[in-house]
């Protein structure tokens, strides 16, 4: 049957097309892009001497039976050298080349197959046991010609059953592009083995590639257009990978501070020219290490260079090198300028032990690092328990959530008309075994911005709940338990169910729950905040303001919101000295108390003070004059001991 030579034709275009394709947009950098290319050439090598062979076949007597075997043997070594490529390919994909090298006889039993196949093919020569031809150069399969089978389907096995092994470290949608593969070649072998005029596994190989290349490298979504350098998202992605991986891996962080001042000396128009030559400047230095670290560029001038773990011996170099370049001027529109600029180099896992930390050790750097003329390296800054801290401190919040250790604390609040204490503001606490006990402004910061606020708001409330429904909070003869509500929970649209979901779990009943909201969530006139405030207090849940005073809110809307309790700043207890504020105070009481609300001191911290507020007729005190915030079981006796003395 003669060969039918348009599908290696178009295998061939294809390939030429892509090679174009990936030099004309600068897919040449990082080991997942080279690995690509490696795979590209090969097909396209095999695809060019199947085309050869293929013209061959048709015109036999034009070359000789050596010419023949030579170059249908070239194509056969090349062609079976693809099922490695795509096993190599794989494992870049996941980013587990440091786990493989690992162990030899992963190594080995990757390789043994193509080395058979070369060793079966250069025998050939003397045994035709692969191929032979006989004197009118007919082509005949010899006897052994099935282990060229075997090894491509070893590598279709191999590479399945390791990305099934790695799945989690490779994109869904880049999983179904590589086991798209099986169904191809498997039809293309079993075509072009029962028709041999049939030339289709060339054509269905480039047909793989160019799929590969529309789902998965896609360098419109991994790469930056200005800068040829891949995107924050890819960083992102690719970073988040080598931890799961438990990859080794440094991070030189290159962060331009006065590239906002550029953009305004040159002008916005010039900004994507200006990037380019930034990149240039300091991508030339990583030809010094052929390209072995991963450049990214973020944004706001702001670059990044990963280098893996064979690559790690480049790192110092490289940082000096970009410093040493970055410490000229650069000429650009005919100026020389002279940039400001911060590096520091970061070893994974030893300076953050997980991408949490990193990333936000990363969003700090350029705050944390001094400007200077040198590299730092992150171990010598991040001995500062405070940045470590904050570097950490996400995970801290999610493993004291799932591990139960966050714990609640109650101050006591001090009723002056009735004398003794009939309530108390719950409080979340944070003792971590590393850092001992974080301030509540620096976690309750820190879960806002993740999103875990939430998360803490019903465990605070649970944690009351489940007090309050317990015999011995019926023991103390309180009336209330205040809780907090952040600015967030405000907002959420769910808050009010989960309220009364939690309180009815524990059958707490309305008035024995006070929420507490500040001035900050009060200055805000969205429509969610008020359909929560409405719906809690129609099921009877009263409402104080904390904070007030600060600043933020005004009286007209002090007045439209369903409050009990308005809880005075402490900073109205500092103001006894200073006349005017005195008369402030005081006025401020007088007006609260003509719109029918209860008035709560906080920071009261001496005898004095709780003295002068009880005659302004404050309904309620609280500070560190009367306790503390303390747990709840120091709380249970401070209360039964007051009771005592209050009972003689």
């Amino acid at each position: 049957m003669q060969p039918i030579i348009y599908f290696d034709i178009s295998a061939v275009i294809i390939l030429m097309l892509l090679l174009f394709t990936i030099r004309f947009k600068r897919m040449t950098r990082g080991t997942e892009n080279r690995v690509f290319l490696t795979l590209v050439i090969i097909s396209f090598v095999a695809a060019v001497f199947s085309l050869i062979t293929a013209i061959m076949a048709t015109y036999p007597f034009y070359f000789s039976k050596n010419v023949h075997i030579v170059f249908h043997s070239i194509y056969l070594v090349s062609r079976n050298m693809i099922g490695l490529a795509y096993v190599v390919y794989i494992i870049a994909i996941s980013d587990t080349w440091h786990k493989f090298m690992k162990s030899m006889v992963s190594v080995i039993l990757l390789l043994l197959p193509y080395v058979v196949v070369v060793a079966c093919v250069i025998a050939n020569f003397w045994t035709e046991n692969v191929f032979y031809m006989d004197d009118k150069l007919t082509y005949t399969h010899g006897d052994k010609f099935f282990i060229l089978y075997i090894s491509a389907v070893f590598y279709i096995i191999f590479g399945m059953t390791y990305l099934y092994k790695y799945r989690r470290l490779v994109r869904f949608d880049k999983r179904v592009a590589l086991y798209a593969l099986i169904p191809i070649t498997v039809a293309s072998l079993l075509i072009q083995l029962l028709y041999t005029g049939m030339l289709v596994e060339m054509f269905a190989t480039a047909a793989s590639v160019l799929f590969f290349m529309i789902t998965i490298q896609r360098p419109e979504d991994v790469v930056d257009s200005y800068t040829g350098l891949k995107k924050r998202a890819t960083y992102n992605a690719e970073i988040t990978r080598s931890f799961e991986s438990e990859k080794e891996f440094d991070v030189i962080a290159v962060n331009i501070l006065n590239y906002n001042m550029l953009l305004a000396m040159f002008g916005l128009e010039s900004e994507y020219v200006l990037l380019g030559k930034l990149a240039k400047v300091i991508t030339e230095e990583c030809q010094k290490c052929n390209f072995h670290a991963q450049a990214y560029y973020l944004d706001r001038g702001r670059f990044r260079f990963a280098l893996g773990e064979r690559h790690r011996k480049y790192t110092d170099t490289l940082a000096k090198d970009i410093c040493s370049r970055l410490n000229e001027d650069i000429s650009f529109n005919g100026a020389g300028i002279r940039l400001t600029f911060n590096i520091s180099v970061t070893r994974c896992p030893a300076d953050a032990g997980d991408y949490h930390s990193f990333f936000m050790l990363d969003n700090e750097i350029e705050n944390i690092v001094k400007t200077s003329g040198s590299v730092t390296y992150v171990s010598d800054v991040v001995k500062d328990s405070h940045i470590q801290l904050n570097a950490e401190l996400d995970n801290i919040i999610e493993d004291a959530l799932a591990n139960r250790k966050f714990e609640v604390y109650y101050q006591p609040i001090f009723s002056v008309k009735d004398n003794r204490f009939t309530s108390a503001e719950a409080l979340l606490r944070l003792k971590n075994e590393k850092y001992g006990f974080i301030p509540p402004d620096v976690f309750i910061a820190a879960a806002e911005k993740s999103g875990a606020i939430y998360r803490l708001g019903e465990y605070v409330l649970t944690e009351v709940c489940s007090f309050i429904s317990g015999d011995e909070f019926k023991s103390l003869g309180l009336e209330y338990i205040e809780v907090n509500l952040s600015v967030a929970q405000c907002m959420q649209s769910e808050l009010a169910d989960t309220v009364i979901r939690i309180m009815n779990e524990y059958n707490v009943k309305p008035e024995q729950i006070n929420l507490e909201i500040t001035e900050t969530a009060a200055s805000y006139a969205q429509n969610v905040m008020m359909d929560n405030l409405e719906k809690l207090s129609d099921a009877g849940i009263s409402f104080s303001l904390d904070d007030y005073g600060t600043g933020y809110s005004n009286i007209k809307r002090v007045a439209s919101l369903p409050l009990k309790i308005v809880k005075l700043d402490k900073t109205f207890v500092s103001s006894e000295g200073n006349t005017r504020l005195w008369i402030i105070l005081k006025n401020t009481i007088t007006m609260l108390k003509e719109m029918n609300m209860e008035i709560v001191v906080e920071g009261v911290e001496t005898k004095d003070l709780a003295d002068n507020f009880s005659q302004l007729e404050c309904e309620y005190i609280q500070g560190y004059y009367y306790s503390k915030p303390i747990p709840k079981q120091q709380f249970i006796e401070f209360i039964l001991n007051d009771r005592k003395v209050n009972s003689r």
